[in-house]
Formats: C-alpha cells, structure tokens, sequence
C-alpha cells in the first residue's frame, strides 16, 4: 500500500492559527512517565553540550568525502551501524516521549479502512538517523512507481497499528515479524505512534515509529526455524547471520526497490553538508488546496548513488518469473541518482522528523500533524463503511462536506 495524498499551504492567519498545536505537540508531550523524561532531560542536555547537528555535519563533511561509494549504511548490517550521537539521542527520546491525541474513531473503523505505514529508524556508521523507503513496483494498479514507506491494510480487526506495520514490512521486504525472529544483537523498538492521516484511497493511516538499534545477545539462537528463514544452510554447524535474516528479501511483486534516506534532511531545503554531493536538488515544493484549505505539497529527491539500493531477486518459474518482464519505466527508475519522495509519504516524514528534532522546518509547511478532523467529518458522512465502491477516492467535494459537517459539531459544543 502506497502513501501518496495532495497536501497543500496554510495562509498567514492560519499558520498563526495552528502554530501553538504545533508547539506544544513538538515540545510538550502528553505527560510522559518519570522514566522518559529523565531520559529525555539527559539526553537534551548532552546536546546542549554538544555542537547542533548543522555544525557537527559540517565538521564531518571533509572526511565524509574520503568514503568510497557503496560503503552507505545498510540497516541489516551491524558493521555499518553505530551507537546514536547526542543529536539521534534526543530525537528518539522525543519521539518514545510522544503521545497523539486520542482518536477513539480508529477502534470504530472497520478492517477494509485500517492501514498502517512504518517508518523505521536505525543509525548509520555517524550515529545520524536514517528512514527506509521503498519504490513501489511499476506494475501495481495503485501508486505505481512511487516511493513508499512500508505498510499496507489491516488483515484482521484484532491487528494494531504496529502489528499491521510489521506484518507489511514483513511481506514486502523481508523484515522478521517480530523481535523473536531478528538475530542477535538486533532489536527493533516501538517508539510512538503519529496522527492518522486520510490516503486518497479512503483508507485511514496510522504512521508507526520503530527504531532499530543492536544490543547485547542475551540468550543464542540455535534454529533456522525460530528466525523464519528459509534460504539458511541446512549443514549442522551453519551460522545465521544478519545478512541472512536483515538483508531485504524483496517481493517482487510490489516492490522495485529500498533505500535510506537520511531522517533530519526531512527539515532542510537542501542537502545537509556530510552528505553524497549528487547532481540535481534536494527539495522543492508547491502549494495545492486540499481539505478546502491551503496544503503544502513536498517534493525530495534522496541521493541514491553511494548506498546500495536492494532490488527483488527474481526465481527462475514461478508466479515471481511474471516480475523479468522488461519494464522500461523500472528500468528508469532504477538508474536514477535520486528517487522521488513526496504526497503523503513526504508529509508523514516530515511531521514525524520535526516531532523528533522538535525543529520547524525551513520551507512552508502546514502546522498540523494529520488529517483526523477531515476523517472524522467523512465517518459522519458514511464514507468510511465497510464496502468501498471501486476505484472511489476522496474528492475536494468529500472534503467540503466533511469540514462542514466537523464545523457545525465545534459550533454546537460551543453551545
């Protein structure tokens, strides 16, 4: 399932409207426990005694440029990982921290509306933040050839957010299902969920934030089996490896690609220095009128060239031979130096880097996370039933109505 959603640009007044939203969502988490905010004072303050992440990357861009291409960050390889620096630090204390508003309409949508997306964080050999994304393959009815963060729709009622994100990651790139399928030291985290957000597919999306991180083995895992692998030496005395298990086992038939991108050049206008110097920009954006308000639309194009981009292996025979097919637009794709990023898989990167950084981002923006009024206007209209028609989607007329319907309910509980 593919994230892609118009988005557009607030005016003066209504920037000035949601700014204080923004602010404290940003800085103030709903009451996080003693333990988060012990950690996210220690970690704050470690920043605050450490240069800002502008300037250790400048400080790091001359030895960045000596690194070889193809040595990027693989977020299946331990090698090329490293402990977070201060400014990762912080970030993912923020972001453990947050809370989203409450949205009780989720626990009412049924299964054909709920899908999930998962944005998981690991750290390169800097320490700096890094997000994987996906291109979706050329050959799927909807969202072809986009990038996409991982995820899809609810299989069952019983599934939460992070369990559909899982299961998605799983069936597209290969993740393991769960911590007790990744080998040691690897562990994957479940740092926070973010405000839903309304797919032009009708489908309400919860983003899932995960972070990856290696961690003392505390116990050895001796059996293929318990690591779902299917491909691991069948010799007695084969070691299951990172590569075996972590390395993106593709499928073919809806994904054409995955790649990184770093998470806090999601707030820049250009690349951040320390970064590959590639031809061609960074960033641009425009504005639409989406939800009947002004929405940003952005646009990042991320430097592919210096990190190895994980393709599908095709089999020989098999329904997975029907991928060989020559694809001249994959094959396009393929070759680019930059990959595409935007619609709503940009606009949840974007919230979701600066609820991280607690930074606002250098171009115009919109200044609220999500899109649950508007779903909630649409679950008053009947949009969101069971059955969907065919091909329906969600209209600038849908919008309308819903943000009427959303109005006319604040007007009355003013009453």
């Amino acid at each position: 399932m593919s994230s892609t959603l118009m988005v557009s640009e607030p005016h003066q007044s209504e920037e000035q409207q949601h700014q204080q939203d923004i602010s404290d969502l940003i800085s103030a988490p709903a009451q996080p426990d003693e333990q988060q905010e012990e950690e996210t004072t220690t970690v704050v303050r470690g920043v605050q005694d450490s240069p800002s992440s502008d300037t250790a990357l400048e400080e790091q861009e001359e030895s960045d440029e000596e690194e070889k291409p193809d040595e990027g960050s693989y977020y299946w390889k331990k090698e090329t990982m490293a402990p977070l620096n201060a400014v990762s630090a912080a970030a993912v204390a923020r972001l453990r921290a947050f809370k989203p508003p409450p949205f009780p309409l989720w626990d009412r949508l049924p299964v054909s509306r709920r899908a999930a997306v998962l944005l998981l964080l690991y750290a390169d050999r800097k320490g700096d933040l890094r997000v994987v994304i996906t291109m979706r393959a050329a050959t799927l009815r909807s969202f072809s050839g986009h990038a996409a963060l991982p995820g899809g729709k609810a299989d069952t009622i019983q599934e939460t957010p992070y369990q559909i994100a899982r299961r998605e990651a799983y069936e597209e790139i290969g993740l393991p299902l769960d911590n007790n399928h990744l080998p040691p030291p690897f562990t994957i985290e479940h740092l926070c969920y973010l405000p839903a957000n309304l797919a032009r597919t009708e489908l309400v999306v919860r983003p899932v934030v995960a972070l990856l991180h290696t961690s003392p083995p505390s116990s050895t895992v001796t059996s293929p089996t318990s690591l779902n692998v299917s491909h691991v030496s069948s010799q007695p005395n084969s070691t299951i490896t990172a590569e075996d298990t972590l390395i993106p086992k593709l499928d073919a038939k809806e994904v054409a690609a995955v790649f990184s991108a770093p998470f806090h050049n999601f707030l820049k206008s250009s690349d951040e220095p320390g970064h590959e110097k590639v031809e061609g920009e960074w960033y641009n954006g425009s504005w639409t009128e989406w939800h009947q308000e002004p929405w940003r639309m952005h646009f990042f194009y991320v430097p592919v060239t210096s990190q190895r981009v994980t393709k599908p292996i095709i089999r020989e025979g098999g329904l997975a031979s029907l991928a060989e097919d020559h694809n001249p637009e994959e094959e396009a794709v393929e070759e680019e130096k930059r990959y595409k990023v935007w619609g709503m898989t940009a606009r949840i990167l974007v919230d979701a880097a600066t609820i991280a950084y607690g930074e606002k981002p250098e171009f115009e923006h919109n200044s609220h996370f999500g899109d649950e009024k508007i779903i909630e206007g649409l679950e008053r209209l009947g949009r969101l039933g069971e059955k969907k028609r065919r091909g329906s989607t969600v209209t600038k007329e849908d919008v309308k109505k819903a943000a009427e319907v959303m109005t006319r309910k604040q007007e009355g509980s003013k009453m």
